[in-house]
């Protein structure tokens, strides 16, 4: 059973930066590529960046490129978020999910191990 933990969430005003992170545990970490994805009140999942087991492939929603930077720590078994220049419109609850393969996606059906989120929310 992989269980992961996001952390790191919080109030910031617009232009502000946070960072979240997800830990993960189980001894498959770095064979896996992990994503974020967040869900706004009334609106539906969206993906926000993936990256591969090996750190080295990266993929970000347009809303989010540019301002967002994923990465991972696999002797850590911990994926991180940077989200900097933030907006009010990425208030959201962000989950950490883990990829079923080493291929990026951004596809929630990739995806077969999910956190239990945590709330980010941008002031104006």
């Amino acid at each position: 059973q992989v269980q992961l933990v996001e952390s790191g969430g919080g109030l910031v005003q617009a232009g502000g930066s946070l960072r979240l992170s997800c830990a993960a545990s189980g001894r498959t970490f770095s064979s896996r590529a992990m994503g974020w994805f967040r869900q706004a009140p009334g609106k539906e999942h969206e993906f926000v960046a993936t990256i591969s087991g090996s750190g080295v492939n990266t993929l970000y929603a347009d809303s989010v490129k540019g301002r967002f930077t994923i990465s991972r720590d696999n002797a850590k078994n911990t994926v991180y978020l940077q989200m900097n220049s933030l907006k009010p419109e990425d208030t959201a609850v962000y989950y950490c999910a883990r990829a079923a393969t080493l291929l990026r996606s951004s596809s929630r059906d990739d995806y077969d191990y999910w956190g239990q989120g945590t709330q980010v929310t941008v002031s104006s």
